[in-house]
């Protein structure tokens, strides 16, 4: 060999610690949030923010106010604690999508616009006033947000520099004397913060149910189903009354009441297993509402009956014959690719169909007794 020559380590790699899963091999490893959010357009990054204060802090406001186009007075999106909306207590966030973390200079021009425009009497100061930025906040205005007073007198240094002057926007200034100029001095600085990326993913993680759609990565656990409750609710009076039908039309027999069903061993159990599965499938609806976009239940709903409606309207020899195979098909019914694939069990699949029996919608009903 020569002084040239070149050595491949063949030393094996060490093993991973995660296992390999189908998802990863069609579509590849999964892309972080933070990743996903650096790519978005400004109006993007503002949309998403929107969509983080609606479900991730709604119980601090009463409705969110997103002035849109040009002349927005220095508010992106307004946090309203009363009806009072900009003339009583609110928060701003204001929503920069830049490519580097925010400076002083960044912030210098929007502070302005919140010092000028409440002078004037457009709207009150805000509660709080919070920088958004997919960047994050530069350690110089960071030290400066934390400390009121050093903000303040820097601000001030900064338009004095300017010929005592505050840009607001493109080329309009507003000078900063006398009557504004007290104003300023007075301001208290402290409303200023800022709010860091991670802390806005995590809040819209655990609130939003459109985190799935933006950012994909599973659903979250779901909840373990609590017990059957040993009574009847009135919730369930529609598609019990249609099992009930079902049940007379096997047995030739009227059944008023779940205790008529006490003297048919294997009809009992069969309402019971019914009830069962339409408590999971409700568990299902109310977990879907809270973890994915909304219409995500919905849509499953309308898999299952487009999947058991003609096994629905075939003749079958009495009702009860229906109930058994319609749930079969709902059953055994693959759901590859739905969204909530990976969260459907088999009693949620059959429960579906009691909840379709349940609801008032003649698109979409099943009824177990043709008359």
């Amino acid at each position: 060999m020569t002084g040239d020559d070149q050595f491949i380590d063949l030393t094996p790699a060490p093993p991973t610690t995660t296992m390999l899963t189908a998802g990863q091999v069609a579509n590849g490893p999964s892309v972080s949030p933070f990743v996903i959010i650096s790519g978005y357009s400004p109006d993007e990054w503002e949309t998403f923010v929107e969509d983080w204060l609606l479900y991730g802090r709604k119980a601090q406001y009463l409705q969110l106010g997103r002035p849109t186009g040009s002349g927005d007075k220095g508010i992106d999106i307004a946090g309203y604690t009363d009806k009072n909306q900009l003339l009583g207590v609110w928060d701003n966030y204001q929503c920069k999508h830049y490519d580097s973390p925010l400076t002083p200079g960044n912030a210098w021009p929007e502070i302005g616009k919140i010092l000028w425009y409440s002078f004037q009497g457009d709207y009150v100061p805000p509660r709080k006033y919070y920088f958004c930025a997919p960047k994050g906040i530069g350690t110089k205005l960071t030290l400066l947000l934390s400390n009121k007073v050093k903000l303040k007198s820097e601000a001030i240094k900064y338009w004095v520099s300017l010929g005592s002057k505050v840009p607001l926007a493109g080329s309009t200034v507003v000078p900063l004397e006398e009557d504004f100029s007290a104003y300023v001095n007075a301001f208290d600085f402290s409303i200023f913060g800022a709010v860091e990326l991670s802390a806005i993913v995590a809040e819209h993680k655990a609130s939003s149910p459109n985190h799935i759609s933006r950012f994909g990565g599973g659903p979250p656990p779901r909840p373990k189903v609590g017990p059957l409750p040993a009574a009847t609710a009135d919730s369930e009076a529609r598609y019990t009354r249609k099992l009930f039908d079902a049940y007379e039309d096997h047995k030739k027999s009227q059944v008023l009441t779940e205790a008529c069903l006490t003297k048919w061993r294997e009809i009992a159990q069969h309402y019971q297993r019914q009830r069962e599965a339409f408590y999971h499938a409700e568990s299902l609806r109310v977990f879907v509402r809270e973890s994915f976009e909304e219409g995500t239940y919905v849509s499953l709903q309308k898999e299952i009956f487009h999947a058991v409606i003609d096994t629905h309207d075939d003749n079958h020899p009495d009702g009860f014959s229906r109930v058994k195979a319609v749930t079969k098909a709902a059953q055994d019914l693959p759901l590859d690719g739905h969204p909530l694939a990976s969260c459907v069990l088999t009693l949620d699949k059959r429960g579906i169909c009691h909840q379709l029996a349940n609801e008032n919608d003649p698109e979409h009903e099943l009824v177990w007794v043709q008359k």
